[in-house]
């Protein structure tokens, strides 16, 4: 569990804002400044981000290494920041944290490509859409060129299309090297990871947040400050602290979406994305940085957990695929992957923004929670980084000068 972690180490206990004190059994076997519960690319940026102020962070994942949820099952696109509303955190984050992915990716050697992406409209009454995605995008500070149909096929020439929108920001990423380098940092700057530990159960106190970890039924780690990174669990997270107000966890659903891949070789240089649908983004063409493409995901709301691919769904795929490249042959697509999105608005709904709860949402002075943290995720995780330590910074828990408050 966190025996090797905590072995030889002694922390005092720095005073922190006042909480209601719950009353926990006092086996306390180790303390910490600051956890992170998760370590996917989000919980690995947030730690990266406090760590780099000098909080000293301890990342808890219940997996056995980082990056094995949400983080593995993507499409591994840097977004340009086009689709979310104007204010919004999705745009705001989004766009700040493209910037910041590319210059990370520079300096640490990440392989990536600014490959570029077109939305394409395949019939006229599309066109509408289309110019209400360049102007949402123009709201956001991305600048979108309009293709007409001889323009898009001079850049893809198989594709079909009235017209199309052409994003240079857009790019494709080694998301496990990214969050190699992430954790790599993290731990430069004196963050460390416990794999194996599930967070099971937490008590406020005052100061501080008292951690159950695995098969604990009593604390066993004390926090002055918890950071939710959980993604598809985030939820249910939140609802293990003891006399947290269940008014301030949103409902979770769950949106699957599938993988497939190209066989053979693509000549394709560009990703294509159609128009939006409900839910996600439409079944869109990808590259991975080897040059193998694959097309996803769509949306299946289901119920549980659950990455089983569901083949039935490639007649789907191919009806989505062939309106924008009509080439696609029968039995060239192959099951690749499914991924979950952790959605907090549910189907007819429309898309909820990221929520990242600070105490001035939830009154609780030393948690912030992240919820509905689904795409574009790892385009804004150095974003959403820095936010985290500009909430917790606002309440007090790190000094203006970037050092730990006293």
């Amino acid at each position: 569990m966190l025996a090797g972690w905590a072995a030889g180490r002694t922390r005092a206990l720095i005073p922190g804002f006042g909480q209601q004190t719950w009353k926990t059994p006092a086996v306390i076997v180790d303390s910490v400044d600051t956890v992170v519960i998760g370590a996917g690319i989000v919980g690995l940026a947030v730690a990266r981000a406090l760590a780099l102020r000098g909080r000293e962070v301890l990342i808890l994942e219940a997996a056995e290494t980082f990056g094995t949820g949400i983080s593995s099952r993507h499409s591994e696109v840097i977004h340009a920041g086009i689709y979310y509303p104007r204010g919004s955190l999705k745009a705001r984050l989004c766009v700040a944290g493209r910037d910041r992915l590319y210059e990370f990716c520079e300096r640490f050697a990440i392989p990536h490509r600014r490959c570029g992406k077109l939305i394409v409209a395949t019939s006229q009454d599309q066109l509408a859409e289309l110019e209400a995605i360049q102007a949402a995008a123009a709201g956001n500070g991305v600048p979108l060129q309009w293709l007409n149909s001889a323009q898009a096929r001079t850049m893809e020439p198989e594709i079909v299309c009235e017209a199309a929108l052409f994003s240079p920001a857009t790019g494709i990423i080694d998301s496990h090297s990214y969050m190699f380098a992430l954790l790599a940092d993290a731990e430069r700057h004196a963050a460390n990871v416990a794999y194996h530990s599930r967070v099971a159960a937490m008590w406020l106190e005052n100061h501080s947040i008292l951690l159950a970890i695995n098969d604990d039924e009593r604390p066993t780690l004390r926090a002055r400050m918890v950071v939710n990174c959980a993604g598809l669990h985030a939820t249910q997270v939140a609802a293990t602290i003891e006399g947290f107000p269940t008014d301030c966890i949103p409902r979770a659903y769950y949106a699957r979406g599938h993988y497939f891949a190209l066989a053979g070789k693509t000549r394709f240089r560009h990703l294509v994305y159609p128009i939006p649908e409900p839910g996600g983004l439409g079944v869109h063409l990808t590259l991975d940085l080897a040059g193998q493409a694959r097309f996803g995901p769509d949306v299946e709301w289901i119920e549980t957990l659950d990455y089983e691919v569901n083949i039935e769904r490639a007649n789907r795929f191919y009806a989505a695929i062939r309106r924008f490249w009509p080439q696609l042959g029968d039995g060239q697509l192959v099951p690749a992957y499914a991924g979950i999105r952790p959605k907090i608005s549910g189907p007819g709904e429309p898309a909820a923004d990221f929520r990242i709860d600070g105490p001035s949402h939830h009154g609780v002075a030393s948690l912030i929670n992240l919820f509905g943290i689904e795409s574009p995720g790892l385009t804004s995780s150095l974003a959403i980084g820095e936010h985290v330590a500009e909430i917790a910074q606002g309440a007090g828990l790190i000094a203006s000068s970037g050092q730990q408050a006293s």
